[in-house]
């Protein structure tokens, strides 16, 4: 039996992407039309994750929104039905290591190419959330806000958010003091107050920022090396 999908609040109503992109696309010729966004990239702690999707051009599926217009629960909600509509779709990470070792934009990219290569289907285009080609493949088309404006990048962040939450929800039960079942891995009261009181646990990006302003735990933070050195070495 199929699920049905939750109400769409009021608020919601009249904000829904369209395909006017992917139409676009298609008439120009274009077969398989990749839709991809971001999610990790502001966290302290967890992977990077970065969603894609392929939509098929005949069959709907509507109260299709922005992930961060969502709840967590109407997200959920939402998961399986929009991976059995989708003619393919995957979620790429870079871990917390990766994130420390190549800093967040070769990570992001490194994520991009993992979710491209675990599709499973050949595309003719991407299209990408924000104005940086982090799938570094060429014919992309980056639209700000694109988890807005377009179908497929909406749904791509949809099944990144679900994906990466679920992961951190996982790491919430051996890491119980940082509550990242509730702040996935961002910055937050309780979040800031462990790392205060405990330091960063193994999951934490030890090269970014905040490691500077934590009391003395006897963790150093994590010294990203030089890619120019690297020519040398």
């Amino acid at each position: 039996m199929t699920a049905t999908l939750p109400q769409l609040r009021t608020a919601l109503k009249g904000k829904s992407p369209s395909l006017q992109f992917e139409r676009a696309l298609w008439d120009a010729g274009k077969k398989v039309i990749v839709g991809m966004d971001e999610v990790g990239r502001g966290a302290w702690a967890g992977p990077v994750s970065v969603g894609a999707a392929v939509i098929p051009r005949d069959r709907r599926i509507y109260k299709i929104r922005d992930s961060k217009m969502l709840t967590e629960s109407e997200r959920e909600g939402m998961f399986a039905r929009l991976a059995d509509w989708c003619v393919a779709w995957s979620v790429g990470h870079a871990s917390h290591e990766e994130c420390d070792e190549l800093g967040m934009s070769a990570a992001l990219t490194l994520a991009a190419s993992r979710a491209l290569a675990e599709l499973g289907i050949d595309h003719d285009h991407v299209l990408l959330d924000g104005n940086w080609d982090f799938a570094l493949g060429g014919g992309a088309d980056l639209l700000v806000k694109g988890d807005a404006r377009s179908l497929s990048i909406a749904t791509a962040s949809i099944l990144a958010k679900v994906t990466r939450d679920r992961l951190m929800r996982n790491h919430a039960e051996h890491f119980p003091a940082y509550a990242f079942d509730g702040n996935k891995g961002y910055p937050g009261p309780v979040h800031k107050a462990a790392l205060y009181a405990y330091g960063p646990s193994t999951i934490h990006r030890r090269s970014w920022a905040f490691m500077d302003s934590l009391p003395w735990t006897g963790i150093r933070r994590r010294e990203r090396p030089d890619p120019q050195q690297r020519l040398f070495d």
